[in-house]
């Protein structure tokens, strides 16, 4: 891997490596790095064929008193076939929107050693960076930064506040909006599912939060590479702004990869998998994977939405019955975040992890 393409910042339990701009400026003559190149993706479809288009939720029609109960129906449906919505109407102030675009755009061109100032450190996943964890691990062709952003305490002092000024505190007015979105969108989920009514509050209100921001860059040869690993999120829901509107979003459905194409004004909202298991496997967590072109960077923002580290992730008891008994265990939240982070991205693994196996007491409790 050559010097001038890669950095790689060396600890003693892992390496925490970064895509430099000098990827940006390769000669499309020259070779993807080997380490980056994966051999047995699965294909997306082939373009032309029939692609389902992404449904869509209208956050207007779903508080609206004379269409909610319509559009309640029309998300616990959703929520069944695709596990994935572009949710319009949103609310979010689209001058908000614009200036949090412009300053992620002005951030991952900064040099990469002021970004490196946030790097990952030794033994953890947050900051800038992709943590590798082995010599024959296969890199995502991405720089991301991810940070746990509430409950405040939790905040690393040397990750949030050392952002740029202007990125903070427009990043904090972001996702003080998307706070409140994600609680009325969990109040309609309750309410999808027929759980007690303060159910979801209790179990998210002030929940554990976390931003990821990604770049991918273009790619010499990009069906050779992949921007994010396949995955299911290990979130209740997870909310998705594509910042350039470049595309590259593509889920799985019935088998088989199909892109996410959605309307610019509008965000992408996936379930994930502690939404399943809370619905006891009424609702889907979609697997996911990000793809790149040889052209144009993408550039996105996410943020996870999860229960309160204090609380414990399981079937809701509101919909167990004799005739509908727990399919996956109990496990306290922190030893949930704890042991998805200490697992490499690998497709739905850790939701399945979590699924209680013929034999196993209904009541199992993850130890």
């Amino acid at each position: 891997m050559a010097s001038q393409q890669v950095g790689l910042i060396t600890s003693s339990d892992h390496l925490v490596l970064s895509i430099n701009e000098e990827l940006r400026k390769l000669d499309p003559k020259i070779k993807v790095p080997e380490r980056f190149i994966r051999v047995s993706q699965d294909p997306a479809p082939v373009l032309g064929t029939s692609i389902p288009a992404i449904p869509t939720v209208d956050m207007k029609k779903l508080v609206s008193e004379d269409t909610k109960d319509f559009e309640v129906e029309k998300l616990h449906s959703i929520c069944i076939e695709w596990g994935l919505f572009q949710l319009v109407n949103h609310g979010v102030s689209s001058s908000l929107v614009e200036k949090l675009n412009d300053e992620i755009e002005g951030f991952f061109k900064l040099p990469v050693e002021e970004k490196m100032n946030l790097k990952v450190r030794p033994g953890d996943v947050e900051g800038f960076g992709t943590v590798v964890r082995s010599d024959e691990q296969r890199l995502d062709w991405g720089d991301r930064v991810y940070m746990i952003i509430n409950p405040i305490h939790r905040r690393k002092p040397y990750l949030f506040p050392e952002l740029p000024s202007s990125l903070r505190e427009t990043l904090e007015a972001y996702i003080l909006e998307l706070q409140r979105l994600a609680m009325t969108l969990f109040d309609y989920l309750g309410k999808a599912l027929m759980l007690e009514k303060e159910e979801m509050g209790e179990l998210f209100e002030d929940g554990m939060q976390s931003v990821r921001m990604t770049y991918y860059p273009p790619c010499p040869q990009p069906e050779l590479v992949v921007g994010l690993t396949p995955h299911s999120d290990a979130t209740g829901i997870t909310i998705l702004h594509q910042v350039n509107g470049v595309e590259g979003l593509q889920m799985k459905k019935d088998g088989v990869w199909i892109p996410v194409s959605f309307r610019p004004d509008s965000f992408i909202v996936n379930i994930g998998d502690i939404l399943e298991i809370l619905s006891n496997g009424v609702y889907n967590s979609v697997e996911h994977r990000a793809t790149v072109n040889s052209t144009k960077e993408r550039m996105s923002v996410a943020l996870f939405f999860n229960p309160k580290f204090e609380a414990e992730v399981g079937p809701s008891n509101t919909l167990l019955n004799p005739n509908n008994p727990p399919l996956f265990r109990r496990v306290a939240m922190e030893k949930y975040v704890k042991d998805f982070f200490s697992r490499s991205l690998n497709g739905r693994t850790y939701v399945e992890h979590m699924r209680i196996k013929p034999g196993q007491a209904g009541n199992t409790t993850s130890s």
